[in-house]
């Protein structure tokens, strides 16, 4: 008898979805599984045989075979066991099987519980768009498939559950008696279960600490009414804010390098029901979705350890799957890079490509992954070794130090950042002043309706949201210049011996500040503020 069954499975950062066929005949006995698939995915047949056996089901003495298509497509994870399982019982107990159209999911232990898988929602969500009825889970996985309006969503704990469902149609019906017998399978030993978090465990395979938390949403948004002074770095976060700008602060320690990118999630729009489903699904796939809403419903804001690798910074594969990486996990938020001179230089330079084309191209394991990059970038940086430079009170670096330390940052990395400032510290006369502070959400209304600008002008271009975004084609379109600004540049070009990447970044930046002053036409005051956002590399190099 041949059986049909559907399942799904990660490709990168989408969901992609199977058909699992499960054919039974005459032959030698052997299960094998065939379709292009990996080790864990061909464990997944002897876990689902166990399974089966411990829940009082064998196999009939025949060839087996499972056959997952598409063929060319290369399967990995343990999303598949269900699945797999319930093909073989159908094909060799069920006479009438009625859920044709219903998909499943879930790691199977060799008891038959399904346990959690991560990649649930953007699985359920490619299921629901291709026209799947139903999908049986696992009950840990229950709430992230709720989400998928239209599936119909049977949660299970065990496999016999499923088995229940099916007994009217089993081609030989034991008594509900003799079934429940069964169903109690062999005798085991009843332990105490340890908590083992598949997510803890990604954390340590990816080089983070078993301790480390979570940092995919601060718990509370501080505001920016906490800054005294330090106008001209809240300024420019509104800028990086409302044009999607990569930004990099230089100031010594305790100037509010730190306190300012905190805030910058706070004066974002919030996230629409399409962009919380965009960013869920990535958290998903990482495993990490928790919560009562179950959907992210905050910008997410993330700092990672100065000690990451490449890896963990672009994304990294464990177990045949793409697990996001930090700048996958900042999508629709803020990735922030404190203290940037002291990341490893690899991992420094490995974001020359997403800053400048937007986008991470990962080659993995034969495999080519790629992703956009949709999150505002933040750095901060010391200028020096002990963070008090050029307070020679206090600081005591040497030339030669506060050099090396400055060119852990190379220049091709400095041009590709947007917004470089150095902010002051401030006198404690200006910190308990009365002075006039900014509200996030005064400043979120400039946001916004600078975004709304940029929404309305790039109506009519496909991948293009942000003036961070925009190619030459785009700058000579929407960035016209006076005979006057024109001028203006070609003296600024000639003086400061500035590049053509230089050059472009100005005029975003220019673009951006004419939205969020409402001007139509970008001006000399605004090319003039875009330029003095290259002090730090001008300083460096």
């Amino acid at each position: 008898m041949l059986a049909n069954v559907y399942s799904a499975g990660l490709i990168g950062l989408n969901a992609c979805l199977f058909s699992v066929q499960v054919d039974e005949c005459n032959g030698l006995p052997r299960s094998i599984i065939v379709g292009n698939v990996s080790p864990s995915v061909r464990e997944g047949l002897e876990r689902a045989i166990i399974a089966l056996k411990n829940n009082g089901f064998e196999l009939p003495p025949k060839k087996i075979t499972i056959n997952i298509q598409p063929a060319d497509v290369r399967k990995n994870g343990t999303s598949f066991d269900f699945a797999i399982l319930a093909g073989m019982f159908i094909a060799t107990n069920v006479k009438e099987y009625p859920y044709h159209n219903y998909a499943f999911l879930g790691e199977l232990g060799l008891d038959g519980e399904i346990k959690h898988i991560p990649g649930v929602l953007p699985m359920t969500l490619a299921m629901e768009e291709a026209g799947i009825e139903g999908v049986f889970v696992g009950k840990e996985d229950e709430k992230e498939a709720l989400h998928c309006k239209k599936l119909k969503i049977i949660a299970l704990s065990s496999v016999r559950e499923w088995i229940k469902i099916l007994y009217p149609f089993l081609i030989k019906k034991p008594s509900l008696n003799s079934l429940e017998m069964k169903l109690k399978g062999r005798r085991k030993i009843e332990v105490k279960k340890p908590c083992i978090s598949q997510n803890q465990t990604k954390k340590i395979c990816m080089g983070f600490p078993p301790s480390a938390k979570d940092n995919k949403v601060q718990k509370e948004i501080a505001d920016f009414s906490d800054i005294a002074g330090q106008e001209a770095g809240i300024r420019a976060c509104v800028i990086a804010a409302s044009g999607m700008h990569a930004m990099l602060f230089s100031g010594p320690a305790g100037s509010g390098k730190s306190m300012l990118a905190r805030r910058i999630p706070g004066i974002l729009p919030k996230l629409s029901e399409e962009e919380k489903l965009e960013v869920s699904k990535i958290y998903s796939i990482a495993g990490d979705l928790s919560g009562e809403e179950g959907l992210l419903q905050e910008r997410p804001f993330r700092a990672p350890h100065t000690a990451i690798s490449q890896n963990t910074l672009l994304g990294g594969m464990i177990g045949g799957n793409l697990v996001p990486g930090e700048l996958a996990l900042a999508t629709k938020g803020v990735l922030f890079l404190d203290e940037l001179p002291l990341f490893r230089k690899e991992t420094i330079e490995a974001l020359r490509s997403p800053l400048e084309e937007k986008e991470v191209v990962l080659h993995r394991l034969h495999q080519v992954f790629s992703y956009k990059v949709d999150c505002i970038l933040v750095a901060a940086m010391n200028p020096c070794p002990c963070g008090f430079f050029p307070d020679r009170n206090r600081c005591h670096c040497t030339p030669g130090q506060i050099r090396a330390y400055q060119r852990g940052i190379s220049k091709p990395i400095l041009e590709r950042i947007d917004i470089s400032l150095e902010l002051p510290p401030v006198p404690l006369e200006n910190a308990l002043g009365k002075e006039k502070k900014f509200s996030s959400e005064e400043l979120s209304k400039q946001v916004i309706e600078a975004r709304r600008r940029q929404k309305e002008r790039f109506k009519a271009e496909d991948y293009i949201d942000w003036n961070s975004q925009m190619g030459p084609t785009e700058l000579e379109k929407y960035c016209f210049l006076g005979k006057k600004e024109e001028d203006f540049m070609k003296k600024v070009f000639a003086l400061k011996n500035l590049s053509m990447r230089t050059y472009h970044k100005v005029l975003k930046v220019a673009r951006t500040i004419a939205d969020v002053e409402g001007k139509e036409n970008i001006t000399i005051e605004h090319l003039a503020e875009a330029v003095s956002y290259r002090i730090v590399e001008e300083n460096l190099y």
